[in-house]
């Protein structure tokens, strides 16, 4: 049983300078004539060598060429500068990935294979993830991850600037990972609307990391600077539709000539304070005035320590429109209920035509009949009365000698139940030495039920097969002095079937064994909630919930079909 990786890819973009297709039309075989499309914030400086990549051979590749007897090469998205990007067909693992191909003796082959494994080494599921990088047969070829969901930056912009909390998002999301980017050496120099991905979810994915700048030959003296201003750059066009220098780009018209940077809340009405404070506070690096005296934000960290200071900006309310079918009730129907007139007066209701009565029961016989479905009605009231108060009485009589199982006392007669233990902190366990998501775990106790932690997706179940792959687990620490009764999962798939099992164990260690803890209990679901309940309670500061068995389930945003769960929140009580 083999874990799957997540699928999706990066391909080369054309940096917002023309349309990728036309961009594969127009270019020539060596990529001259491509340097000089470099514009004022679309690009930082580019070295010198599109002479030498002029002399070298073009690649002799053609749709259903096949790399390493694995990839096979479907569409060529962009070939420039000496160098293709192809939309590619992984025929081992069966799904579509994205090929970057550079001859072995590009002049920039060397640094794009170093990018592309640096890139891959640093594992952050915010990124496009490279999967492969090879020198082969007269050929260096990065694979990247395949998003066929995943939409652009540079589409959604097309539609209309981002509402308040999706720009939020968005600066939040991408500055957080390039900050994690820079921090293991890794830059970008190519952020822009073409590089950023919106899944369905809602979440932004940052493709191109480092093997992006590669490709292309730019170098920066400066690059935190440089990536923040690009964050800065994307921030003020999802606030405004508009790029924030002269030049148009990316499908965006640039700003009036001679007017310099403004603020984007003086570019369109109603753009959020904040947000606009916050894009002229990355963007002050290009000779911008910050517009209310706060500090410049040099590099991603210091903008995602920003961010982190605003007050959080919330989701709108949905709204709520009500079915067609919907009645009036007869107190809307009054004058309260009616659409007031362009005079500001309410016309009042049109009066209801009235209902004749039913015919009375005049006859002898029909007063007779009154009379008897009276009794018998009274007679009913008083059976159902008596036959409920002897029930009532025997309950009584049957919990009155002891106390209920559910409810105990603490000597004084009062009642004690059990109570919501806070969970003091967490991480994952991995005894075998591969983990899963460790960056996820603080999510399943973070009282959001949209975040998750992630296991990877396997290729048997639902028991796993103890030879690849024994469980996988989550270990808690729930503070000295407490005795656990129940922890209860949110669980993202349903299906055949969730198996959980509980222990008590040492420490918080990520690698202590199996064997070496208590089992407090186990239970199986076929549901999207999973509840332990521990029959003899006992002292355990650190607990273990150990996962044998998940359900099949589709594929998504992050990750494959297969055997795989996802935990959205855990609560435990003691």
């Amino acid at each position: 049983m083999a874990e799957r990786s997540t699928a999706a890819v990066d391909v080369a973009d054309s940096g917002g300078e023309e349309p990728l297709t036309a961009e594969a039309g127009k270019a020539t075989a060596d990529g001259a004539g491509t340097k000089q499309k470099v514009g004022k914030g679309t690009e930082a400086a580019v070295t010198d060598d599109t002479g030498a990549a002029a002399e070298t051979n073009p690649l002799e590749l053609h749709s259903g060429h096949k790399l390493a007897r694995r990839y096979r090469l479907e569409e060529c998205v962009t070939r420039l500068d000496g160098f293709s990007s192809w939309r590619a067909v992984d025929e081992k693992l069966r799904r579509a990935v994205g090929v970057h191909v550079v001859p072995a003796d590009h002049p920039r082959a060397r640094s794009v294979l170093a990018a592309a494994r640096s890139a891959a080494l640093l594992g952050d599921p915010r990124f496009v993830q490279v999967l492969d990088a090879v020198e082969e047969n007269d050929l260096v070829y990065v694979v990247h991850e395949w998003l066929p969901d995943a939409t652009e930056l540079t589409a959604v912009l097309a539609a209309g600037p981002l509402e308040p909390h999706d720009a939020y998002q968005l600066v939040s999301q991408v500055s957080q990972a390039m900050a994690a980017a820079h921090r293991e050496g890794l830059a970008h120099l190519r952020l822009n609307p073409g590089s950023v991905l919106r899944t369905e979810s809602g979440q932004y994915r940052i493709r191109g990391l480092a093997v992006m700048a590669a490709l292309r030959g730019i170098s920066v003296d400066h690059p935190q600077r440089t990536d923040t201003e690009a964050i800065g750059a994307l921030l003020y066009a999802a606030l405004t539709q508009r790029w924030p220098y002269e030049a148009d780009a990316y499908g965006l018209s640039g700003l009036p000539k001679g007017v310099g940077l403004i603020a984007p809340d003086q570019v369109r009405a109603g753009v959020h304070r904040g947000l606009s404070e916050l894009a002229m506070r990355a963007l002050v690096n290009d000779g911008a005035t910050a517009s209310r005296q706060d500090q410049p934000c040099t590099t991603p960290e210091e903008l995602a320590k920003a961010v982190a200071a605003m007050p959080r900006i919330r989701p709108p309310e949905p709204a709520f429109t009500p079915s067609p079918a919907y009645q009036r009730t007869t107190y809307q129907q009054g004058v309260y209920g009616q659409q007031p007139n362009r005079g500001g007066t309410a016309h009042p209701a049109p009066p209801a035509a009235p209902v004749p009565p039913p015919p009375p029961l005049q006859s002898r016989t029909g007063k007779a009949l009154k009379w008897t479905v009276s009794a018998l009605l009274i007679a009913a009231l008083g059976l159902g009365s008596w036959q409920l108060a002897d029930t009532l009485l025997k309950e009584e009589n049957k919990s009155s000698p002891g106390k209920s199982t559910s409810e105990k006392d603490d000597g004084k007669g009062a009642k004690v139940g059990s109570k919501p233990m806070k969970i003091q902190g967490a991480a994952e366990y991995y005894p075998d030495g591969n983990p899963q998501h460790t960056n996820q775990v603080p999510l399943t106790y973070d009282d959001d039920p949209d975040t998750v932690w992630r296991s990877k997706s396997y290729d048997e179940g639902p028991d796993l097969n103890p030879a690849f792959k024994k469980g996988v687990g989550l270990v808690y620490d729930l503070g000295a002095g407490h005795k656990p009764k129940t922890a209860t999962l949110g669980l993202k798939y349903g299906g055949d079937h969730t198996t959980v099992s509980l222990y008590a164990a040492d420490s918080l260690s990520s690698s202590a064994p199996l064997s070496s803890m208590r089992k407090l209990a186990t239970t199986t679901t076929s549901g999207t909630t999973a509840k332990l309940t521990v029959n003899r309670p006992e002292s355990a500061r650190y607990v273990v919930l150990w996962m044998t068995a998940m359900p099949q389930a589709p594929g998504d945003t992050y990750s494959d079909p297969g055997y795989k769960q996802a935990i959205t929140e855990v609560k435990f009580t003691g």
